[in-house]
């Protein structure tokens, strides 16, 4: 997968090398059409970590006053607030769209973290943590620092939650989110109008929602699959879904298929190894990846048999996401806002 003409996999791989984080890279290229100097990302990098820190009173008045029991929605409704606190809201110059759209890429993280602070304190009775983000800090040691009630994370949880931003921070104009932020923006309305409808089709099980069902559907394979290993078994319990004969009735694989993609999906290979090494550190996660492993191996046969269809599907970058999402230890409510996290980036791209 290729980002203005560079392949996503070198960005990766130079990153790894150099022992550093990825994603502010990845986002000035989207923003700006090119790979910034040295000095030019340490410039944006600081520029993006001064920026984080929310409107005086708007984690008060805007988050915890009307919690959500939906992040996504109360990221929507914190990008519409951010219009409130702009000084030229409605300016549609290529500068002025720029200063919102970096602003809004460095304060996603706080309105996600926040929002799920606010949910997990109000709606389901656990202690209430508002960590102060860190200006010296990446986007993903920020977002284990404010979703950990002690801050506490290692080096490789973060370079770990960096690639899944990386991989996620874009995927081209046709898709429904990147599409929606298209058409609302060709209208002339303001970028936070734009941006928050962006976030409103990004929710939908049929696109970033679509890893939250990935992991509810796998939790349903591994409470009714006894033997994880056999696969006679495993096909026969994926030829119900698909027969729309058990768990949510949708006959949908979640995960597997892709309108663009047919043989693989370049993203699913990226995170799919990085997820088999982090998975090896843990045995019980170890055979859960194996159960991934054989189900994206045995799902287009048994589609091919239930649907008598020759298509051609692979594993979708859904089909993973959700599984290193939760090695991470991150609760299921955050994964499709740290989806619209990292894609808030292709949406300005975009919009610009």
């Amino acid at each position: 997968m290729k980002y203005r003409g560079y392949d996503l996999s070198d960005i990766v791989e130079h990153c790894e090398k150099e022992g550093r984080f990825g994603f502010e890279e990845v986002a000035f290229l989207l923003l700006f059409g090119h790979l910034p100097t040295r000095d030019g990302l340490d410039s944006f990098t600081k520029l993006i970590g001064n920026m984080r820190k929310l409107p005086e009173g708007f984690a008060e008045d805007m988050i915890l006053k009307a919690p959500s029991k939906n992040i996504m929605n109360k990221m929507a409704r914190s990008v519409l607030a951010s219009y409130s606190y702009d000084t030229n809201p409605d300016d549609t110059s290529l500068g002025n769209v720029l200063r919102q759209s970096i602003e809004l890429v460095a304060r996603m993280p706080i309105m996600a973290a926040y929002g799920y602070q606010a949910k997990s304190h109000y709606h389901d009775g656990n202690s209430l943590y508002l960590h102060s983000p860190q200006s010296e800090l990446s986007t993903a040691e920020n977002l284990l620092y404010m979703l950990r009630p002690d801050n506490k994370y290692t080096r490789e949880e973060a370079e770990m939650l960096d690639i899944m931003l990386m991989v996620h921070a874009e995927h081209g104009g046709g898709n429904n989110s990147a599409f929606t932020t298209r058409v609302v923006s060709s209208s002339g309305t303001d970028t936070y109008s734009a941006i928050a409808a962006a976030i409103g089709s990004l929710k939908g099980p049929k696109h970033g929602g679509a890893n939250e069902r990935v992991m509810a559907m796998m939790a349903d394979i591994e409470a009714s699959v006894k033997d994880w290993e056999d696969d006679d078994e495993v096909s026969a319990y994926l030829e119900k879904i698909l027969r729309k004969e058990t768990f949510d009735g949708s006959g949908l694989v979640y995960g597997m298929g892709h309108a663009i993609y047919t043989y693989s999906d370049p993203r699913c290979i990226l995170l799919k190894k990085k997820a088999a090494a982090l998975a090896s550190e843990n045995k019980e996660f170890e055979e859960e990846f194996e159960l991934y492993n054989r189900i994206e191996r045995l799902t287009p046969e048994v589609f091919k048999k239930v649907r008598n269809n020759d298509k051609v599907i692979c594993a979708n970058v859904d089909m993973y996401s959700g599984f290193v999402y939760k090695m991470l230890g991150i609760p299921s409510e955050m994964y499709t806002p740290l989806f619209a996290v990292a894609r808030i980036v292709g949406w300005c791209a975009h919009r610009l």
